[in-house]
């Protein structure tokens, strides 16, 4: 099968509070702004990969459960690092840093302030394909 190719992805998540949001992804996260639409702003996480947060009346409260159906993962290759840098700005880990040896990865997790989980991990198997710049 020819399929056309696939040249960038956005993931979109929703948010009571676009402020919160807004300082997390970029004050904490420090993801760069690419595209501001008023309701909804996209960040590039890496290559052809974006974020795009977007404010809805009817997103779910950070505590109603249905975010716990999704977990935005971002890949590194310092899971250290990035827990030092989050935990020095006073981010609160539901998980620190640990090796989970059913998928052969090292992680931690915490939740943005929309209640989003977010997993910070590197992939130890050396079949998983290296990053364009690796």
């Amino acid at each position: 099968m020819n399929c056309p190719p696939i040249d960038q992805c956005v993931t979109f998540i929703y948010t009571h509070d676009l402020s919160a949001s807004i300082a997390f992804y970029e004050g904490v996260l420090g993801l760069a702004l690419v595209l501001d639409q008023g309701v909804c702003r996209i960040y590039r996480v890496a290559g052809g990969a974006y974020l795009g947060i977007c404010h809805r009346d009817d997103a779910p409260a950070p505590d109603a459960g249905r975010q716990r159906d999704v977990i935005l993962t971002l890949v590194t290759h310092d899971v250290d690092g990035w827990h030092r840098h989050l935990a020095a700005r006073g981010i609160i880990f539901e998980q620190p840093p640990l090796y989970n040896p059913r998928f052969n990865i090292y992680h931690c997790f915490l939740r943005d302030p929309a209640g989003y989980l977010i997993e910070i991990q590197r992939f130890l198997d050396p079949s998983w394909p290296a990053d364009e710049s690796g």
